[in-house]
């Protein structure tokens, strides 16, 4: 039974440069991800130049945003004229 074991590890065939570009595309994904996940949950600190140029950012869309006139009524359909009874 035990005549010949072959306890030996199978061969592994070296990766091809396909494989390798793929295994390595993989993981700068995977760090990619990570990295926006934490960007994501762990905000970063404003400076007080930033809050400064958001608010007048800010007003000035509130400007731009402001109706010129009065809004545009909705063209309504005309109604049925119905048939005289005779």
């Amino acid at each position: 039974m035990s005549a010949e074991l072959d306890m030996s590890p199978p061969e592994v065939p070296e990766p091809t440069l396909l494989e390798s570009i793929l295994r390595y595309g993989l993981f700068l994904g995977a760090i990619f991800q990570l990295i926006c996940i934490l960007a994501v949950i762990l905000p970063t600190p404003k400076g007080h130049e930033q809050e400064e140029a958001e608010s007048t950012d800010i007003k000035a869309v509130e400007q731009i945003k402001r109706p010129k006139g009065p809004a545009a009524q909705i063209r309504q359909k005309p109604k049925k004229e119905s048939k005289k009874k005779r």
